[in-house]
């Protein structure tokens, strides 16, 4: 019962681990996809077009084909203004980068890229195409003239082997499935006949008037002030470390230090596509994910080794900077949904007077009910909305929420004037955001999770993958609350059931029961032959296992008719 843990997990990587770079690159250039495969077609998924090139996934020919479409797709929504781009640390981040430029040159689009040629955070492209298409009374325009659009190469904390391409519309977050169902359309009736999409040498596109050299990390640190209380941290002195895991935001910390006269050190500054310095997740691989704690289990043991003595707590962003992860000591690595409880409590606890006072908190609806506890307690009101950070695009722009997150550790907030700051994951402000609490409470954020245990109750949370076939994973779509057939789940009455989001009545994709202290989700996975299952109970461990195997049997009987 449960998802395995591999053996290795938490344990150093080994050169078996290790992808072979030029491999991975070369392959990117050399293999060919078969567009009549199902696996080698573009396909996006919650964040983009996600594969390997070791896999025929992730090639040149997607990346030429999805570019095409994008272009295609942005003049057709009478988009003109410029398309900002930026690339994390993966191996097949800067070739897919190239491929990219080549044709959006070719489409006659506008192109800004980063002045250093470095690396640029997700949340950074999201910051930048919202700054660009701010009115000048401040407000967001999504109509009109010159608006910009964005591409993001990252697959975001996956594998070093993979790759990803995420279009951002104007409204800076990721693009909603309207947009994306429509670009991968078009990709894959280019896919076959990639060869025929106009190109130019990237050589001539780079000297072209198309290209725009734009300071992504000055441009993002200088506004950081707008969104975080650096005097707060500054008086207080609290020192905060940061584990960028090789990844994009490693140049933009020392930066935030040098401008905001602040205590950060970067605790493991190396880059290397290979990810050699890391220890293995939960599955045996290596994955760049900052609120896993088998991942996280080098930092850890690195500070618990003597490295405390520097900083009083540190935090972790993945290599895109979308993700982050907080280390306390005495404590270790936070579970997210924790963190996002304290975050809430802080935020709309008067610490931002500058906010609509009906703006409310979204959280997907698999995040803990901590958080809707939490809420509750301080009148705000709750948006829950289905898995995927896209679902707080709109209602972070249009000011709806202050605060969206997502129990896989990404979240945004507003800034401190109530007005946008990104419709994407930002890693970097809530490890920032961390070192404010514990300047202003004197407590860090682990400390306040207990005192909110002991305010609301404890919680035990997991999450479990279950094998199924294509055919069942279609059968989830057509669930309706009459497909659960118990009136109970472990031992309390059902007192909801759920196949549409209440936060904004879109299809979850699946379903969610709930009883007062126990629920679980059940979702199929945009990319395996599983289904997830998400639960949790404030009763006890042994109450969270018997949801756990209740639930996998509500769902097999509701997929079995």
């Amino acid at each position: 019962m449960g998802s395995m843990v591999a053996i290795n997990a938490g344990k150093p990587a080994t050169q078996a681990d290790l992808i072979d770079v030029n491999e991975v690159i070369g392959t990117y250039y050399d293999a060919i996809p078969d567009p009549a495969d199902p696996a080698q077609r573009v396909s996006f998924g919650t964040s983009g077009h996600r594969g390997s090139s070791l896999k025929t996934s992730f090639n040149e020919a997607h990346i030429v084909a999805i570019t095409q479409a994008i272009a295609e797709y942005r003049k057709k929504a009478g988009v003109t203004g410029p398309l900002y781009i930026g690339r994390d640390t993966h191996a097949l981040s800067g070739p897919a980068m190239k491929t990219a430029i080549e044709v959006l040159v070719a489409n006659e689009v506008k192109v800004r890229i980063d002045s250093r040629d470095d690396f640029v955070p997700t949340p950074v492209i999201s910051h930048a195409i919202l700054t660009h298409n701010r009115a000048a009374d401040g407000s967001q325009r999504f109509e009109g003239e010159g608006l910009a659009d964005g591409i993001v190469v990252t697959p975001s904390h996956n594998p070093p082997t993979d790759g990803g391409f995420k279009y951002d519309p104007v409204t800076g977050g990721p693009a909603p499935a309207e947009a994306t169902e429509a670009i991968a359309r078009r990709a894959n009736e280019l896919l076959g006949d990639f060869r025929k999409v106009r190109r130019v040498s990237y050589d001539e596109a780079i000297k072209s008037p198309f290209v725009e050299s734009f300071d992504y990390r000055d441009h993002y640190v200088s506004d950081l002030g707008n969104v975080i209380d650096f005097n707060l941290i500054r008086s207080s002195g609290v020192r905060l470390g940061i584990d960028p895991l090789g990844g994009a935001s490693v140049n933009y910390w020392p930066l935030v230090n040098e401008k905001y006269g602040l205590n950060i050190g970067v605790v493991r500054p190396e880059v290397d596509p290979t990810w050699r310095f890391m220890t293995l997740d939960h599955d045996g691989k290596i994955r760049m994910d900052p609120s896993s704690q088998h991942a996280m289990k080098g930092l850890v043991d690195e500070l618990n080794a003597g490295a405390w003595n520097k900083y009083d707590l540190v935090g972790g962003t993945d290599p895109d900077a979308d993700r982050h992860g907080i280390v306390c000591p005495d404590w270790g690595v936070m579970n997210p949904n924790h963190y996002l409880a304290v975050c809430i409590a802080y935020l709309f606890g008067g610490s931002r007077p500058g906010w609509p006072e009906d703006a409310g908190v979204g959280k997907t609806l698999v995040s803990s009910s901590l958080i809707d506890r939490v809420a509750a307690s301080i009148d705000a009101p709750l948006v829950e909305v289905p898995v995927g950070f896209k679902w707080f695009v709109d209602p972070l722009f249009t000011g709806k929420v202050a605060f969206g997150g997502e129990e896989s550790s990404g979240m945004s907030f507003l800034r401190r004037d109530g007005r946008v700051w990104t419709t994407d994951k930002d890693g970097i402000i809530p490890d920032l955001l961390a070192a404010e609490i514990t300047a202003k409470t004197g407590k860090n954020p682990a400390q306040l999770h207990q005192e909110q245990v002991t305010r609301f109750g404890e919680s035990w949370y997991s999450r479990i993958d279950t094998p199924t076939t294509l055919e069942q994973k279609q059968k989830f779509a057509g669930l309706s609350p009459n497909s659960v057939q118990v009136t109970t789940l472990a031992g309390e009455d059902i007192t909801s059931k759920l196949t549409s989001a209440p936060g904004n009545d879109a299809p979850i994709g699946g379903l969610k029961v709930s009883t007062k202290n126990n629920w679980f989700a059940a979702r199929p996975s945009g990319t395996e032959n599983i289904y997830k299952i998400y639960a949790e109970s404030f009763v006890s461990p042994e109450a969270l296992d018997q949801v756990l195997s209740e639930a996998t049997e509500v769902v097999d009987n509701a997929l079995g008719e």
